[in-house]
């Protein structure tokens, strides 16, 4: 029997509590800016002219931060730090003071990092690389090895607050930020960890990462219209935009978030992680894999399909995987699924790989805590195959939710080879 099917187990799993929200993405350099231009219907993607040292260049569609992380950092940790550690250092300060706590960790305070990538140090890899080869190994930075490393983001934002319980860094593709978050809410459940600073980071704007998704075709071509060129369920998607930033929550037990009396933006419930065993690249047909993520979760939340008003799509843009996903949303919602508010923020800020399930989240906290489903500003015609299956995409405009009573949202996250997880979240109150 699914675990749709299954009764639901008695409520002895507690949520994490969300006290603090970091972003940075292409849309602005924090929360605030991010969510407004969002909002607004703004699109933070254009063209980039990049191409290898001394090669040349190629016009690709990308959607690059608003606002540069070395004008953020002070000079000496930038120079530090590959891109994808500067991202995950603006969000996590962010969000950390956001918390409302101290510049670092109190000592009798036990702080996890989780903090998840996808292609980690892209940029530090190919520069010194190219260095190696027109230098010399002389010439090879001496903070080539941290830079380059998966974890070198979270290992960064640890040093930053001073986590002294456990730092860890998943690599699970795509649904990295989303894995992140579930890992620290199991970390709080298991009573590892007081406070979990926990999300995801990318900066893998690269001509070798532009030229590899190109060859896989994964990349939309509409390069007449950039601000147009992401959409997540039209009919006339042709695949997704690279985006670059990083998303990061703070995740505390219920009991240390009342113990400070912190400002509570939302719980995070539930978790479920699959994968599809199906093939590297493509999600198992008609979005099982994803489908089961998402019926774990629920169970894990305790919370039937019947309570979710919003989800957050992953939603890439491209034509099978947004079908897949579609498909998978029925199978767990049926009919419901009509009456629930669908977003696919890619639209606006790309697709920013390992942090896009953290960049989402913190996007879902806020769509529950504003109360308002963010819109879907290229939308012009669903796709008639998904029609069918009843998705409510949000157009153009943001949607209302629920002015009152309880809210619970779902957050999706899909990765190369299978990865799955879901996430769900509710209101404060």
């Amino acid at each position: 029997m699914s675990p749709r099917h299954r009764a639901a187990p008695a409520p002895t799993a507690p949520p994490a509590v969300v006290t603090g929200l970091g972003m940075t993405t292409a849309l602005g350099g924090d929360t605030a800016s991010t969510w407004a231009a969002l909002l607004a219907g703004e699109s933070g993607i254009g063209s980039l002219d990049i191409g290898p040292p001394n090669g040349p260049t190629q016009r690709y569609l990308a959607a690059r931060a608003a606002v540069e992380p070395r004008t953020v950092l002070p000079a000496a940790k930038a120079s530090h730090c590959d891109r994808s550690a500067q991202f995950a250092l603006v969000a996590a300060k962010e969000a950390w003071r956001d918390a409302g706590l101290a510049d670092t960790a109190d000592q009798g305070t036990r702080v996890a990092v989780v903090v998840g990538v996808g292609l980690g140090g892209l940029s530090t890899i190919l520069e010194q690389n190219h260095r190696l080869e027109t230098e010399g190994p002389a010439r090879v930075s001496p903070r080539t090895i941290p830079r380059m490393l998966p974890n070198h983001p979270a290992a960064e934002v640890g040093l930053m607050i001073g986590a002294k319980a456990r730092v860890h860094t998943p690599v699970s593709a795509c649904a990295s930020g989303a894995e992140a978050l579930a890992q620290g809410l199991a970390l709080i459940r298991d009573g590892l960890a007081d406070v979990v600073v926990a999300g995801g980071t990318e900066a893998a704007l690269t001509p070798l990462a532009f030229a590899g998704f190109a060859r896989l075709q994964a990349l939309s071509s509409r390069h007449d219209d950039p601000g147009q060129a992401s959409r997540p369920f039209d009919a006339d998607r042709d695949g997704f935009v690279m985006g670059e930033g990083a998303g990061i929550l703070v995740l505390e037990s219920p009991e240390h978030a009342a113990a400070r009396g912190a400002r509570v933006h939302g719980h995070l419930t539930g978790a479920g992680i699959t994968n599809d065993s199906h093939h590297v690249a493509q999600p198992a047909p008609g979005g099982t894999g994803c489908a089961a993520a998402v019926e774990a979760a629920l169970h894990d939340a305790c919370l039937p399909p019947s309570r979710i008003q919003h989800i957050n799509a992953h939603a890439t843009s491209t034509p099978v995987g947004d079908l897949c996903e579609a498909q998978a949303l029925r199978a767990v919602f049926g009919e419901e699924l009509k009456e629930i508010a669908v977003s696919a923020p890619k639209a606006a800020f790309g697709h920013t790989l390992g942090a896009a399930g953290a960049i989402e989240a913190v996007l879902t906290v806020l769509a529950l805590r504003e109360r308002t489903a963010p819109p879907v500003h290229t939308l012009d015609r669903l796709d008639p195959e998904i029609d069918t299956l009843g998705l409510n995409v949000v157009g153009r405009h943001p949607q209302p939710l629920p002015a009152t009573g309880p809210l619970a949202a779902l957050s999706t996250s899909m990765g190369f080879g299978g990865h799955n997880v879901a996430l769900t979240f509710t209101t404060a109150v």
